[in-house]
């Protein structure tokens, strides 16, 4: 890749994109982090080392991410992931805490998180190999609902959940619209499904202790049309290249500038189908079967 400016692409020039944003198409990292490392030191362009994110290259460039040449780009691809307790949602950890990249199987590509979940949060996690898929994915404008299931000691006030429905601020931090409902109470506990659109850090627990409940337990059943289902605790499975087609349709695949896999061809309509051949099979005694005379 060849340096073409220091500015943002302008028209004409739509090849060129700004540097943290290829690396992290490229799924090394998400583009927040891809800027750490430019300001690190960490990248360079046709031998230049880079100190600003404010820069931009095009296919001809050559790019290098710690003394490696940035991998070529492949197709776009999600994995759905059951994140058990006690990882953290980061490719290192500076106190040493196991991360769900560890824990993921060794064949698996270099991947990086839909957003995050908090160590003793559990449940699902999207996982990608596109970072333009995953900023995208996160923001709150895309509008993905994120479904909790909660288990919280208390008994909720079921006129103060309904009230989420319009936001919350608390302590200076406005909050989104939140559909809260009591599934059941056991005892001094209670299960409640939670939703909503934004991710802020600890979001569903400041909010529920914001109403005097204290939360034990945290899973995350959905992202947006994705379901965490019978997944087992520590499982992965991707998404077939035609569901993610299709659960993103074509606003967020371009919005993501996603790399998907192309649909099957169509067949012209009319086109003649292609019949099976049949086949003269014989009966077990080696003879071919006799033909039936029709009646006179």
């Amino acid at each position: 890749m060849r340096k073409t400016s220091d500015k943002p692409p302008t028209a004409g020039t739509e090849s060129a994109e700004r540097i943290a944003k290829v690396i992290a198409r490229a799924g090394l990292c998400s583009r927040r982090e891809a800027e750490g490392w430019i300001a690190a030191g960490r990248v360079s362009v046709n031998g230049k080392v880079l100190d600003s994110p404010a820069f931009t290259v095009t296919a001809t460039d050559t790019v290098v991410v710690d003394g490696n040449p940035l991998p070529s780009r492949e197709p776009t691809r999600l994995w759905l992931h059951h994140k058990k307790r006690g990882f953290v949602t980061t490719n290192r950890d500076p106190q040493g805490r196991a991360t769900v990249f560890d824990a993921l199987p060794k064949d698996m590509p270099r991947v990086i998180s839909v957003g995050r979940l908090d160590i003793n949060t559990e449940g699902l996690l999207l996982l990608t190999n596109d970072g333009g898929l995953a900023r995208v994915l996160e923001l709150p404008a895309t509008g993905w609902l994120r479904r909790y299931r909660v288990r919280a000691h208390g008994k909720p006030d079921a006129a103060a959940l309904a009230a989420l429905a319009g936001g919350v601020e608390i302590d200076g931090i406005r909050y989104g619209p939140v559909e809260a409902a009591v599934d059941r109470q056991q005892g001094a506990n209670a299960w409640l499904t939670v939703a909503l659109r934004e991710g802020k850090n600890r979001e569903v627990k400041r909010i529920l202790e914001h109403l005097g409940l204290a939360v034990t337990r945290l899973i995350r059943v959905s992202f947006g049309p994705f379901q965490l289902g019978d997944l087992q605790p520590g499982g992965v499975e991707e998404v077939r290249p035609k569901v993610l087609r299709d659960q993103l349709g074509t606003k967020l695949a371009a919005a993501a500038n996603a790399d998907l896999a192309p649909p099957p061809p169509r067949q012209p309509r009319g086109a003649p189908k292609e019949q099976p051949k049949k086949e003269n099979r014989r009966p077990a005694g080696g003879k071919p079967h006799a033909r039936r005379r029709r009646p006179l």
